[in-house]
């Protein structure tokens, strides 16, 4: 079987076009950025924010570096997963850099949905928008009150009364909710009895944020963190009466469009998180070089050798099991895939997290604080061992795989 992980020459460029601009323009002001979310109400833009965040997404657009996720060659750029896997790597190097691109999570997975089970009036009032960056989306699907690892246990009522749906539940880590431009939801809920098969009880239906009955209680905080304006919400829905024709596919298909909607996205994270671990490791080795103690440089210091070394080469072993699973991702073989997308959904944020965490030892207090992005990078890695799927589960998906390898029984 013959592996490949290059990149084509001119998408090679391309990346080359997107790396100089995150180095030369975005990753310049993520700091005056993110010190203009403690000057407003949180949940609104200051002016400079929008001026910022608009302007590079303007620049990037004008350029035509937008929308890389679109992999069908007839609307977007035709990258392979593989491919993909760089650009990716690329933006998870700054906060901003997802969306000056509009390559932001939930967006791209709501826009695929919407792309290919959305109506034609779907299409025009939010995909539209959604594809020139103009409004943002969540995806909501886990809930405060069940286990939701297990997707089927969600558990929100959905109820046809009529031309509507009625909905009466709750949803939480509702990721993008509080952001003021978030205009859509895209729902998990459950339409079927529990007669019915387990994989058919859910629908996924499109949700106006604006609908009457929708209170978002809270933004549910990570280690403290509100994640603003952005926001992780608790949201519940009382009597929210949604037009029929807003279920998407019909009744019981949720999980059907479930996997339809991960796509390439099944590891966008994980690309994304080697790239928030290289900028530690560069920010790591910055700052051992920079600093002395006891009349030597930090680099000379204890184990700073080895723990450099380390990161180095974990990371080099992370991404290229990212890239071999996007490689079999490629290849349209799901069953395949699966225990290496859930391979690299274990490894990824847990080799970002160990490099993060040692950037932060090699910055001391500087390093836990608001003076360096690498406090809120670890905090955002840390939930991506949760909202990626649980890392038990992965394992649990990897070791069955194993284990059929060697037995004809159930496993």
């Amino acid at each position: 079987m013959n592996m490949s992980f290059t990149i084509r020459e001119e998408n090679a460029e391309l990346l080359e076009r997107v790396r100089n601009m995150i180095r030369d323009e975005v990753m310049p002001l993520e700091e005056e950025y993110a010190q203009e979310i403690a000057k407003g109400s949180r949940w609104e833009y200051t002016e400079r924010q929008s001026e910022i965040l608009e302007g590079l997404k303007a620049k990037a657009r004008a350029q035509g570096l937008w929308n890389f996720w679109l992999t069908d060659s007839d609307k977007g750029f035709g990258l392979s997963t593989v491919e993909y896997a760089y650009f990716a790597e690329e933006m998870g190097k700054t906060p901003l850099g997802a969306e000056v691109f509009n390559c932001s999570a939930p967006d791209t997975g709501n826009m695929e949905v919407l792309e290919r089970y959305g109506t034609a009036a779907m299409k025009e009032e939010w995909l539209k928008p959604l594809l020139a960056g103009e409004i943002r989306s969540a995806y909501l699907m886990t809930e405060p009150d069940v286990a939701s690892s297990d997707a089927t246990n969600v558990a929100m009522s959905c109820v046809r009364d009529g031309d509507h749906y009625v909905l009466n539940g709750e949803k939480w880590w509702s990721s993008g909710a509080g952001d003021p431009r978030c205009k859509v939801y895209i729902t998990m809920v459950k339409t079927g009895g529990d007669d019915a098969p387990k994989h058919q009880r859910h629908s996924m239906i499109v949700v106006s944020a604006d609908t009457p009955g929708i209170e978002i209680l809270r933004a549910m905080e990570v280690y403290g963190h509100d994640d603003a304006p952005h926001g992780h919400m608790h949201i519940r829905f009382t009597d929210v009466r949604v037009p029929a024709e807003n279920l998407l596919v019909g009744e019981g298909r949720g999980f059907e469009i479930a996997q339809g909607r991960l796509g390439p996205g099944r590891i966008h994270h994980c690309m994304r998180a080697i790239g928030q671990a290289e900028i530690a490791l560069e920010r790591m080795c910055k700052r051992s070089l920079d600093r002395e103690a006891f009349g030597k440089k930090l680099a000379q210091l204890g184990a700073n050798y080895d723990i450099i070394a380390e990161c180095r080469m974990e990371i080099e072993m992370a991404r290229l099991l990212c890239l071999k699973a996007a490689w079999y991702m490629d290849q349209g073989d799901a069953r395949a895939a699966a225990p290496w997308i859930s391979q690299i959904k274990v490894v990824a944020p847990r080799t970002a997290l160990k490099v993060i965490d040692e950037a932060v030892q090699m910055f001391g207090g500087a390093g836990v604080s608001q003076d360096t992005p690498l406090a809120t990078a670890w905090t955002h890695v840390r939930t991506l061992r949760l909202a990626d799927g649980p890392d038990a589960v992965h394992r649990r998906q990897v070791a069955r795989a194993e284990l059929k390898k060697h037995t004809q029984e159930k496993v």
